[in-house]
């Protein structure tokens, strides 16, 4: 790990997560700071696949926590435009129902930011 990155203690990956937008880092720190057990992107659901078999569209949820068996998508996108998202966790909830996924807005972040001490703005 290098020295820009931060040392997480409730992290459960084998490998150091490479966050694909601040606020997956900012969310990571409060679970972290909260000693929330959690994976980053662990696994990829397929939603379709084309007539060849190869997948077509899948969803990997930004975070799994492991001992409450819950997948965590964060989103810091205004809400007209997590349409196609939200179609996705649709999917996702039909093809899997015993597979447990929130999507948190960027409402809901922002109280979580509020209440634990991060910004979303600054993410």
């Amino acid at each position: 790990m290098s020295s820009n990155e931060p040392a997480f203690h409730a992290y459960r990956g084998s490998e150091p997560p490479k966050f694909a937008h601040p606020i997956e880092l900012e969310y990571a720190r409060m679970l972290d700071q909260q000693g929330v057990a959690w994976e980053y992107e662990p696994r990829t659901f397929v939603l379709e696949r084309d007539n060849g078999g190869r997948v077509a569209e899948a969803m990997t949820p930004d975070f799994y926590l492991p001992d409450v068996d819950l997948y965590v998508e964060v989103t810091v996108m205004r809400q007209p435009l997590v349409t196609r998202k939200n179609r996705k966790l649709r999917k996702l909830r039909l093809r899997y129902p015993g597979v447990q996924v929130e999507l948190l807005y960027r409402r809901d972040l922002e109280r979580l930011g509020e209440h634990h001490g991060f910004s979303v703005s600054a993410a």
